[in-house]
């Protein structure tokens, strides 16, 4: 059976364009539609790792490079900024976001109680339907795996995730759970990339989706745990041996 094409683009804020012409309302939809494209570019090469922890983005040097003008430059900064992946210091300006291997830990924790919770809502609501679509995406991240496609890894982990809970009918939940993935998406990536994690988290995947077509909600809460909690664990490896820090960060994610 052919797989079925998923989308899998990060949903951006933009103003659609009027129904009917309105000539004083052209301007700012498209200054936004720039915007909106300099947010796509931007976040793409942070996740990506061209901008890593800690660099400074001028925006004097993004226009030059996007070749736009400051001011969606800066546009696309703020909404960065809200996703987590850009901080804003007094002194230096916008910088890429880092985080500590204490605060990786504390996403991941959080990822495993927020998602376990809502797999249990959405496990008795699911219908074939839903199941079926959640596999597809599934596919989809197989699919990029083998070719190598860096850029959709993060976005479609998400997307099954999303697909899964999605029945549980939370919408609050799964836009904070949203940022949570924005948060981690890089951290992802390097974990595919440097220890070799698309596989394994393939395989779980599989197990998991065996066990929610089953109607298993404990062991698929408990296969979905360890699935979170073992990929924190690798990455925060990962990220100490990088850095060359010692720190006790990962003993409680391991757990």
């Amino acid at each position: 059976m052919p797989r079925r094409s998923v989308d899998v683009a990060i949903p951006t804020e933009y103003s659609p364009a009027p129904s009917a012409p309105v000539k004083p309302r052209s301007a700012p939809i498209q200054r936004q539609t720039i915007a909106s494209m300099a947010v796509e570019a931007l976040r793409e090469r942070i996740l990506r790792g061209d901008y890593p922890d800690g660099e400074p983005l001028r925006q004097d040097a993004l226009a030059e490079e996007l070749g736009v003008s400051r001011i969606p430059v800066r546009e696309a900064l703020r909404q960065l900024e809200a996703e987590g992946l850009v901080t804003f210091n007094p002194h230096r300006g916008a910088v890429v976001s880092s985080l500590s291997l204490a605060e990786i830990e504390e996403l991941f924790e959080l990822r495993a109680d927020i998602e376990c919770e809502l797999l249990r809502r959405a496990i008795p609501r699911m219908n074939a339907e839903q199941l079926e679509r959640a596999t597809d995406v599934l596919d989809e991240f197989q699919d990029a795996l083998e070719a190598g496609e860096s850029a959709r890894w993060g976005p479609l982990n998400w997307h099954f995730h999303a697909a899964l809970y999605a029945p549980a009918e939370r919408k609050v939940t799964m836009g904070v759970l949203q940022k949570l993935h924005q948060h981690s998406d890089r951290y992802f990536r390097m974990q595919v990339l440097l220890a070799h994690g698309g596989e394994k988290a393939n395989e779980e995947h599989r197990e998991i989706i065996g066990a929610v077509r089953k109607k298993d909600v404990k062991t698929a809460m408990q296969l979905m745990r360890a699935h979170i909690l073992g990929a924190g664990c690798s990455l925060l490896a990962l990220l100490q041996e990088q850095r060359g820090g010692n720190t006790n960060a990962g003993s409680r994610t391991g757990r």
